[in-house]
């Protein structure tokens, strides 16, 4: 009759390089991004995409008197010169808010339910005014403006 004869030490390596497999399996799955990585391919440039919606606050005072306020939200998106960006707004409160970039000929409207694109792409740095004129002050609900930071 023959046994075979292992080691307590030859047990433990296998144990160890097991443990090593399984590790390298696990962190190859754990940190692995489903997410495309934007490239660029054959002379199209990068675009980063930058999600806003539009959003409303209201409130009563204590005299009863309803007050509300709509913005950008987020209210400041950041960019590089020269940065590809679709700036893309879903429009949740209000029917519609009409918009310009200030120091641009860019305007457009964002309709509730609705997602608007705009393709943005900036030379110079500085920082431009996304404004929504029916909510350009206090009086009027506002004001409705959210800032490009481009550096």
């Amino acid at each position: 009759m023959n046994f075979l004869v292992v080691k307590r030490k030859t047990i433990l390596a296998f144990f160890v390089f097991g443990l090593a497999l399984v590790s390298v399996w696990v962190s190859s799955n754990v940190f692995r991004s489903d997410v495309p990585v934007m490239t660029s391919v054959a002379g199209k440039e990068e675009v980063r995409e930058i999600h806003m919606i539009t959003a409303e606050f209201s409130t009563k005072t204590n005299d009863g008197k309803e007050i509300e306020s709509y913005r950008w939200d987020p209210g400041t998106i950041f960019m590089k010169a020269g940065e590809r960006v679709d700036l893309i707004i879903y429009g949740v409160n209000g029917e519609k808010h009409p918009f310009i970039i200030e120091g641009t000929d860019i305007k457009g409207t964002v309709k509730k339910g609705q997602e608007t694109t705009v393709s943005l792409q900036f030379k110079e740095e500085g920082i431009y005014r996304l404004i929504c004129p029916m909510h350009a002050d206090k009086e009027s609900s506002g004001p409705m403006i959210a800032y490009i930071v481009v550096d």
